[in-house]
């Protein structure tokens, strides 16, 4: 059967392809667009693929179908290959997807009558037969038994696992033959017995495995996998586990199956990572890590039965006499020990926990922790790791019970201590794990966080300070009290950052204890230190540290930042970033918003007050646009207080003139004016002021009228006033007129300046219609329907006057006695601004110390009220 000499007439769309060459510059040139077809080769019975122009039907591309694995379909429409006759690569696009799929299909058919063909007859008769039985084990089957391992079908694999399982000397028989071939340096014999045995191994068996991998076959096996041919060299994994992988006893077992375990673990782990990691898919490196963890998990039961076991393992790291190879021997394989226990199921891991613990292994970990070895103290970490990953209660009871705490010490100054490898963190979650609030209460857990805040809370804020002292004169005073760490210069970053995290954590676990030791001993000042350092992820961590801070809400510590101002640094490093967009500038934008967000006002105040002259070069980013504008609410919101208890410059030349007046009113006015004028001061009193500066009424404990009202003369005839009122008004009486003579006999020049001021709050407040309104309430409540009304103008007027009484005894009695200093100084302690009045506390909420009381406007008197003057 030839070629054909021309495709057929109604040739199919289908089949319709570009043939695509690669030329020496690495471009694909196009050879032109025919059909293809699939055909027998001229005078052969090879089959191959023709592409025949689809114009001229010239003969575009003959190929003849390799059996080897070289073809590629890409994307459903392109075949490509590389083409050993003419050695250069080729490729077919395909017009639809239907006709490279259709093309796919029979170059993959071809190949597997190929490969089946091509096999002993006697052992295949065809494609579809199974297979019977394999050939004897010799030199001269190999390419036979080569080709069965390797070219099988998923069916025939199967097949396959039977026949080498049910041929009992199958393996022992081809390992006879490797050492053979390797006495006889037969390199192919050699190189078909690596194909054969990897083609086993890939077959995926655990019966399989469990054969080879044995103590006869295991070691051969793997010298049979030194020579790969594809590696021009000889390996040498006989030799590694022979000489260089000493297995070291440190105590002897008693049982022989747990050697053989350990060995055999040791010997597939090996094969997995090194001998085949090339080439080992998936599944099978599934199946091995598998055997792996049924061999560890063998080997710690059988190790936790044997109770004399353990007892020796202890007794010889607790004895004086056992040198330091030997302890540090046993450290690891307790640590081992410990790692692989978690091979076993969930169930059977806590008992042997809690076998170790009662048997005193903490007690070696706190040894092992004090030890100058770094690496006994990083695996003495490990343990205490899967000891709280089992159950911490185990390791927080033990804190408990201990003497002086000293495993709770060892792991803070482990924290802080550079061991030059990442062991920070470790020491960091077993404090977390420790003092952790939410997994663990009662008693102990109180018991362990207050000798931590007690004793080595301290300890790590040194450290801070050490590393980043503010001056030279600083750094001296600092280190008189952090004498216990290290300098600077020997403080890593990564343990800066470790002591900001676990200060973040305890913020949020322990927010009563850390604030009363941040207010004491003021903390976060020198934890803020850490945005003088270099590392911009050391002053984020700083702005983490005040981030969590305020995501408390707790008061009297944003009024703590306010006090002090601790919110400097954080500026000062934000505007010494600039504009770079790094960690640092995102982590005090999050900050302005978060404070934004949260509505705290008192900083809000605080930043834009003190800090906004700095941050005014940054107001084109969106949060600080939004922060100004979120001042501004608060402002709008607080405007009328400012307006009230600010002081007003244009007002004080009104209030010096009202302060004159007054002063020629006291040396002008007569006798019986100024007595008058005198009770006055004690009667009107201005109104207290709240921090929003609204004014407090003070009612009196009788009901108010709103005017004057006449009653009967029956009812003025029978009132007869309590004799009690008439007592205390006449003893006030006499101290008013008393301290009025003190008055009248002051010059302006020495009248005393709380009094100058009391009578300038009181002009500020319309003493006039004050004065007015509190004598017509006071002769309407005092007027009774039942008394009557003899002498119905001096009634009112000493009626009047018990009320004034009863106003003052319902006063602070201090307002009286008040030395003109102290009101001053109550002046000047007033609030400033708008945002002291949101936070004012209560005891600061009057403007000032004097009277709250207003004093008697000039040329007025009782009788011109009565009068309705």
């Amino acid at each position: 059967m030839g070629a054909q000499e021309k495709p057929q007439g109604n040739a199919n769309s289908m089949q319709r392809v570009k043939v695509y060459r690669l030329n020496d510059d690495g471009k694909w040139d196009d050879q032109g667009t025919g059909h293809v077809t699939v055909d027998y080769l001229e005078r052969s019975e090879e089959l191959a693929l023709f592409v025949f122009d689809e114009e001229d039907n010239e003969t575009l591309l003959s190929h003849r179908i390799s059996p080897d694995d070289i073809y590629r379909k890409q994307e459903d429409t392109i075949i490509s290959w590389r083409d050993s006759e003419y050695c250069t690569d080729l490729a077919l696009s395909f017009q639809e997807n239907t006709g490279c799929s259709y093309i796919w299909e029979h170059i993959c058919k071809v190949q597997g009558n190929m490969h089946f063909n091509s096999l002993n007859h006697e052992t295949f008769h065809t494609m579809n037969n199974e297979l019977r039985e394999l050939p004897a084990v010799e030199l001269s089957t190999l390419p036979i038994i080569l080709k069965i391992v390797t070219e099988s079908s998923l069916a025939d694999q199967m097949q396959l696992t039977e026949l080498i399982l049910n041929d009992q000397a199958f393996f022992q028989k081809l390992m006879d033959l490797f050492r053979i071939c390797e006495d006889l340096e037969n390199v192919d014999g050699l190189h078909m017995i690596f194909k054969i045995v990897k083609g086993i191994i890939m077959l995926n068996s655990p019966q399989v495995f469990e054969k080879i991998f044995g103590d006869e076959l295991i070691i051969d096996i793997i010298g049979s996998l030194e020579y790969d041919p594809f590696v021009p060299q000889v390996q040498q994994y006989r030799k590694f586990l022979k000489e260089q992988a000493v297995f070291k006893e440190v105590i002897p077992f008693k049982n022989p199956v747990v050697l053989s375990k350990i060995h055999q673990t040791f010997r597939v782990g090996y094969l997995k990572d090194v001998v085949l990691a090339r080439v080992l898919d998936e599944a099978t490196v599934a199946s091995l890590n598998s055997i792996i963890h049924s061999n560890n998990a063998i080997v710690i039961s059988l190790l936790k039965d044997d109770s004399t076991f353990i007892q020796e393992l202890l007794a010889r790291l607790r004895s004086p006499t056992t040198s330091a190879e030997s302890k540090k021997n046993l450290v690891y394989f307790l640590h081992e020990f410990c790692s692989l226990s978690k091979s076993l199921q969930m169930g059977q891991q806590l008992p042997i926990f809690r076998d170790l613990m009662n048997e005193g292994i903490v007690d070696i970990i706190t040894d092992a922790l004090q030890s100058e070895d770094k690496k006994i103290v990083l695996m003495g970490t490990d343990i205490l790791i899967l000891f709280l990953n089992q159950d911490p209660n185990l390791l927080r009871s033990y804190v408990v019970r201990q003497e002086e705490n000293l495993l709770l010490g060892l792991l803070v100054k482990g924290m802080i201590t550079d061991f030059g490898e990442d062991m920070h963190c470790q020491f960091l979650e077993i404090l977390r794990s420790l003092l952790d609030s939410v997994t663990f209460t009662g008693a102990q857990r109180d018991t362990i966080v207050e000798t931590f805040y007690e004793k080595h809370l301290g300890q790590l804020i040194d450290v801070i300070i050490l590393s980043c002292p503010r001056d030279e004169a600083s750094t001296g005073k600092l280190a008189g009290t952090a004498g216990r760490v290290e300098s600077q210069n020997s403080t890593k970053p990564e343990i800066l950052l470790n002591i900001c995290e676990l200060l973040c954590f305890c913020v949020v676990h322990h927010p009563y204890r850390i604030k009363c030791n941040f207010l004491l001993n003021n903390a976060i000042d020198k934890v803020l230190l850490l945005t003088q350092r270099r590392e911009k992820y050391l002053v984020a961590a700083a702005v983490r540290f005040v981030r969590t801070i305020l995501s408390r809400h707790d008061e009297h510590l944003i009024s703590h930042f306010v006090k002090y101002s601790l919110l400097k640094s954080i500026v000062d490093a934000f505007v010494a970033n600039g504009n770079r967009y790094n960690v640092l500038n995102s982590a005090v934008l999050e900050l302005f918003e978060y404070i934004r967000k949260e509505n705290l006002k008192l900083l809000v105040k605080h930043i834009v007050d003190s800090f906004w002259n700095q941050l005014v070069q940054f107001e084109h980013l969106p949060s600080l646009q939004s922060f100004k504008v979120k001042y501004k609410q608060f402002l709008e919101n607080c405007g009328p207080e400012t307006n009230v208890n600010a002081p007003d410059p244009r007002k004080r030349i009104d209030e010096r003139a009202l302060e004159k007046e007054e002063e020629d009113y006291f040396n002008e006015e007569s006798d019986e004016e100024d007595t008058t004028s005198a009770s006055h001061p004690q009667k009107v009193q201005s109104q207290p002021v709240l921090s929003n500066g609204v004014a407090v009424s003070c009612p009196s404990s009788r009901p108010r009228s709103g005017g004057l009202v006449d009653y009967d003369d029956e009812d003025d005839e029978d009132y007869r006033p309590p004799p009690r009122k008439q007592t205390e008004t006449s003893e006030d009486d006499e101290g008013s007129m008393e301290s009025l003579g003190l008055k009248r006999k002051l010059t302006p020049k020495e009248k005393e300046p709380g009094l100058a001021k009391k009578q300038r709050l009181g002009k500020s407040s319309k003493p006039r219609d004050s004065v007015f309104a509190a004598l017509c309430s006071t002769l309407s409540q005092a007027v009774l329907p039942s008394k009557k009304t003899a002498n119905a103008m001096h009634l009112s007027t000493q009626s009047g006057e018990e009320n004034h009484i009863e106003k003052e005894s319902g006063s602070p009695r201090s307002c009286d006695n008040k030395s003109p200093n102290e009101g001053n100084l109550r002046e000047k302690e007033s609030p400033r601004n708008c945002s002291e009045y949101l936070h004012s506390p209560s005891d600061n909420r009057q403007l000032s110390g004097e009277d709250p009381r207003s004093l008697l406007p000039s040329k007025s008197s009782p009788e011109m009220a009565v009068n309705g003057s």
